[in-house]
């Protein structure tokens, strides 16, 4: 199946948001940006950079603006996507078709698009310091072969099995969590690879 035809099924599904999404992309596609289909949600760009996209849940719909820390927000609508962790994208949420101003909407996607076309992006972090939590260390520290094998991992993957047991809250859990990569480790599977 070709973009096209994924983007015309996301906004031909049958779904309580179908009217509100339309409407979202009828707007989009008056900004000025290209539109495309990444991560199962249609994506609107410039150049090939993500500026904005389009998505339904359950409980409501909305605009992702990949770079939304750099819009102005004068209604004070956009919200952190992951507060702590997501620096530069911000999402404004609609529960009805009604709360959607055509022309703040269209305003604020405009603003993006221009913010993108000056350079304006935040850039991930890229960290090479891999901080192991004392659980892996330590059984890192016990098995010498299991060492070997973790050291094998880019910087990137090690810092998945890391960052997996340490954001675990309980000890329970990151014991868990260890007992479930220790295996992965071993026979050089990254956490994510299935998803890869």
């Amino acid at each position: 199946m070709d973009k096209s035809e994924k983007i015309k099924g996301y906004y031909e599904k049958v779904h309580p948001f179908r009217d509100g999404i339309s409407l979202l992309r009828e707007l989009a596609l008056k900004s000025g940006a290209e539109e495309d289909f990444k991560w199962s949600i249609p994506v609107y760009t410039y150049m090939g950079k993500n500026v904005f996209g389009i998505s339904k849940f359950k409980n409501y719909f909305g605009v992702w603006f990949f770079n939304g820390a750099y819009l102005k927000d004068p209604k004070n609508v956009l919200e952190n996507a992951q507060e702590g962790k997501t620096k530069g994208m911000r999402h404004w949420k609609f529960h009805d078709l009604d709360e959607v101003d055509k022309k703040t909407v269209l305003d604020y996607m405009k603003e993006a698009l221009e913010n993108q076309k000056k350079g304006l992006e935040i850039k991930p972090e890229k960290s090479k310091k891999v901080v192991i939590p004392e659980l892996l260390l330590s059984e890192l520290t016990k098995n010498p072969q299991l060492q070997v094998a973790f050291e094998k991992f880019t910087p990137y993957k090690q810092k998945e099995f890391c960052e997996y047991i340490a954001e675990a809250k309980q000890e329970k859990t990151k014991l868990r969590r260890l007992e479930k990569i220790i295996p992965m480790i071993r026979d050089g599977v990254g956490l994510n690879d299935k998803y890869r």
